[in-house]
């Protein structure tokens, strides 16, 4: 395995007197799943948000591919390599799936959109305006454009938001092959704890948004701290 593509060391976010996030690191390397996971709020969203450029940070450095990107905009980060997706879809409902997935294809020169297509099992729905495709169809198209233009980096905001067991089930799925095939980085803030320790490589758990635990899932879950903050008779 190669070395870490997003590397983040002392992440910390303010908002006021409020430590949202509090000295965070994490590294992935290209084609791990990397899970956040962590009580509400334990700081997930707020750690996407200063990883994708939303926030400044109070504190700390982010890096991509082993550039120092701290100071980067989010619309950078997009072009040079870091695609995010949120919990709330943001397709285009007057527009058919083929439209828009070809339109970001081209603003990203993604040259294997049928591949990601076939993936998300999207071939019957192209010809439909999104408006008229269930809500997880939708959320397939979200983070199909995500993964459009092979970033190096995708951060996935609560992809199972509004899905069914079944849906969240196929979505996290569908996440780890393209994932492996694409060699992509990812990181993963999920509420589905079950679908992030069965298809993550890494997990950390946050808890007043600073990290109570990291490593591979089966030490995470065996983790007394852990266990007794959050996975209780999950674990």
């Amino acid at each position: 395995m190669s070395g870490p593509v997003l590397r983040a060391e002392g992440v910390t976010l303010r908002y006021g007197a409020v430590v949202a996030v509090d000295h965070v690191d994490i590294a992935v390397a290209p084609g791990v799943l990397h899970g956040v996971i962590g009580p509400n709020g334990a700081g997930k969203s707020s750690f996407m948000d200063a990883l994708s450029g939303r926030r400044r940070l109070s504190g700390g450095t982010v890096h991509l591919d082993g550039e120092d990107i701290t100071k980067r905009n989010v619309a950078w980060r997009r072009k040079n390599g870091m695609a995010r997706s949120f919990q709330k879809t943001s397709v285009f409902n007057s527009m058919t799936v083929r439209t828009q997935l070809e339109m970001v294809a081209r603003r990203n020169r993604e040259d294997d959109l049928a591949g990601i297509v076939s993936a998300f099992g999207l071939e019957p729905y192209l010809d439909e305006p999104c408006i008229s495709i269930s809500y997880g169809l939708q959320r397939s198209v979200d983070i199909a454009m995500a993964l459009i233009g092979k970033p190096h980096v995708v951060l996935l905001d609560e992809p199972g938001a509004g899905l069914s067991q079944e849906e969240s089930v196929r979505m996290l799925d569908h996440i780890r092959g393209l994932c492996s095939e694409r060699d992509v980085a990812a990181v993963l803030v999920e509420h589905d704890v079950d679908g992030v320790f069965r298809v993550c490589d890494e997990i950390t758990v946050l808890s007043l948004g600073k990290v109570l635990a990291t490593g591979k899932p089966a030490e995470v879950r065996a983790n007394p701290a852990v266990i007794e903050a959050y996975l209780g008779s999950q674990a």
